[in-house]
């Protein structure tokens, strides 16, 4: 299928939903044209070099500013040329630096706008509602705050916070997936 998609996936950690792409769209409805770290520890990194997925690494604690490191990965992503760049548990807040130059989606494990930043599962756990769940955005500057594309939800009654940590950890690779799908369609 030469005309797939050509996506960019971001990650920072063990890479669990970077593995889900892999394994639901890559080669089949898209191509990884190039997977990024700015964590040199990162888990994701084994996966990437298994599948022959080009990886950046780019260590963001050399960088002496936010700015400084967000130019740098425009920099490294530029020659992929790829449709859309995929944030999939990227911890870092991005610059407009990157957000005015790069077409991206992020996976956010709450109801947006609920629970923007960090520890979002945890204080969707304890709010009032009686569901969470998780939503993939398109970035803006603003943290957590651009047009939402998908939502799912988590009926909260009756699960303990692992229970509860455990679906939205399940739902969001689903959700990421569909979300792909949509905005590459």
């Amino acid at each position: 299928m030469p005309d797939r998609k050509r996506i960019a996936v971001l990650f920072s950690g063990t890479g669990s939903n970077f593995a889900h792409i892999i394994n639901r769209l890559h080669k089949q409805e898209v191509e990884i044209a190039v997977a990024l770290t700015n964590n040199p520890e990162a888990g994701g990194i084994r996966l990437a070099k298994e599948h022959g997925i080009p990886l950046e690494v780019i260590d963001s604690r050399v960088y002496e500013s936010r700015e400084a490191f967000d130019s740098a990965v425009v920099e490294r992503l530029h020659p992929y040329e790829v449709d859309l760049t995929v944030l999939a548990g990227f911890m870092r807040i991005l610059t407009p630096v990157f957000t005015e130059q790069v077409k991206s989606i992020n996976l956010h494990p709450s109801l947006l706008p609920r629970h923007k930043g960090l520890k979002a599962i945890e204080r969707s756990y304890e709010d009032e509602y009686p569901t969470g769940g998780v939503s993939v955005h398109w970035v803006t500057s603003e943290l957590d705050g651009g047009e939402i594309i998908l939502q799912k939800e988590v009926e909260k009654s009756g699960l303990s916070f692992e229970e509860y940590y455990a679906e939205v950890r399940a739902i969001e690779k689903v959700a990421l997936e569909e979300a792909i799908r949509k905005v590459l369609s």
